[in-house]
């Protein structure tokens, strides 16, 4: 396969076409898809030399695929990581890059806003192999200096948060975990690598669900570690060859397709996100709106410090439970759906769903009442997507909206 050097470095929307792209003798357009789950040798002395680490070339398609390979290398080419490997879903990058990493006895300290699976890894799982765990809130830099006063293994933190789209100096935390003789590891995946780059802030390791916006269109499942090449060689690869969680080939195949259009799709969506995050502003029957880029978020700053974009997501609040599913269950347009980053726009309950079992107490700390939503905003026309949200939010005030009524006509 031959993969020929650009003559200079390339910016985002270039490298997500071409980044990576390895091309067989057969000059193919697009990327080749391998569905194979091994590679034959021309002699046993040559399997003895690939298995030694002799020769490198392909093994067996848990260890390391052509198209996989092509989606890890423009990965890391678009993160400015030195090295990526894939996984099966997010949830197994995200678990992969603790557990590689720890072992009993060490110390982990991670913001309390974390994805309800993850914040499940770190209250529950880890404490089973001896593993101290230590939760602190991620906007309050005074509990990230007490609890990286001592030494610490790991620091797992989400900038911004699922699902209050909270912020972390993601600097200044960095800095206190490397005098701890911390890892710090970032899922990034509501900001994408086109609007944060966590490795420039500091951090150690980046995580992603491929799943979200860089498929972008509900299709398949994949996760993704990013970092150092020493780490991820020494550290990340023997685990994930020895416990398996790899991603497929065709998975591998749809998600580089879905990052050839993720610049597109992430610029128009967060553009209407920003629209919609300013018309829900103006409802009364709104109590909140967080998004990073408007000036009441109270992250601001910090999000412009951090980021080029406001990003896809955006959350609010209404009064209570009843108010959130008459919203939901009025919606025409917008789906629901615990996915995010689709095409298609999609809102959340998260107090029922995604972070339903984190508990109430949980909840309450991390400021996710029983009316909040979490909006994926999607590719349809903005205005439509106004109307729908309009439309749900009389009905979610126990008014009848234009689109309501002209269903009953």
């Amino acid at each position: 396969m031959s993969n020929p050097s650009p003559p200079r470095s390339l910016r985002p929307a270039t490298l997500l076409v071409r980044g990576g792209t390895q091309r067989t003798d057969l000059s193919e357009t697009s990327e080749a898809l391998f569905l194979t789950s091994g590679f034959v040798y021309g002699s046993a002395a040559q399997a003895e030399a690939t298995f030694k680490g002799e020769e490198q070339r392909f093994q067996y398609s848990r260890f390391g695929n052509p198209t996989v390979a092509m989606l890890e290398n423009r990965l890391a080419l678009l993160e400015g990581a030195e090295a990526c490997h894939v996984t099966a879903t997010g949830m197994a990058a995200v678990h992969a890059a603790m557990l590689s990493h720890l072992k009993a006895g060490d110390r982990v300290v991670a913001s309390r806003a974390l994805f309800g699976s993850c914040h499940w890894i770190v209250s529950t799982l880890l404490p089973r192999y001896g593993i101290e765990s230590e939760f602190v809130d991620g906007a309050d830099l005074g509990q990230w200096e007490r609890a990286l006063s001592r030494p610490a293994a790991l620091v797992l933190l989400e900038t911004p948060s699922n699902p209050m789209l909270e912020l972390v100096d993601l600097p200044a935390v960095a800095d206190m975990a490397h005098r701890a003789g911390a890892l710090v590891v970032v899922d990034n995946v509501f900001a994408t690598p086109l609007l944060q780059q966590p490795l420039r802030h500091g951090a150690d390791v980046v995580v992603y669900s491929c799943t979200k916006h860089m498929d972008g269109q509900g299709r398949v499942l994949g996760g993704a570690v990013l970092g150092g090449a020493k780490w991820v060689e020494d550290v990340l690869r023997p685990f994930l060859r020895n416990t398996g969680p790899a991603m497929s080939p065709f998975n591998a195949w749809v998600v580089l397709k879905g990052l050839e259009t993720l610049a597109l799709r992430v610029g128009a969506m967060g553009r209407s996100a920003a629209a919609i995050a300013d018309m829900l502003a103006g409802r009364p029957e709104v109590v909140r709106v967080l998004y990073p880029f408007r000036g009441d978020h109270p992250q601001h700053d910090l999000a412009r410090r951090l980021m080029t974009g406001g990003g896809t997501l955006v959350t609010f609040d209404l009064a209570d439970k009843a108010a959130a599913f008459r919203f939901c269950d009025a919606l025409r347009i917008v789906d629901i759906s615990n996915n995010l980053g689709d095409s298609k726009s999609l809102a959340t309950h998260p107090a029922t769903t995604t972070h339903m079992r984190i508990g109430p107490e949980e909840r309450a700390r991390l400021d996710i009442t029983d009316g909040t939503i979490r909006l994926s905003v999607g590719l349809e026309d903005v205005e439509d997507l106004m109307e729908d949200l309009a439309d749900a939010l009389d009905a979610a005030g126990g008014r009848q909206g234009t689109g309501a009524a002209r269903a009953a006509e």
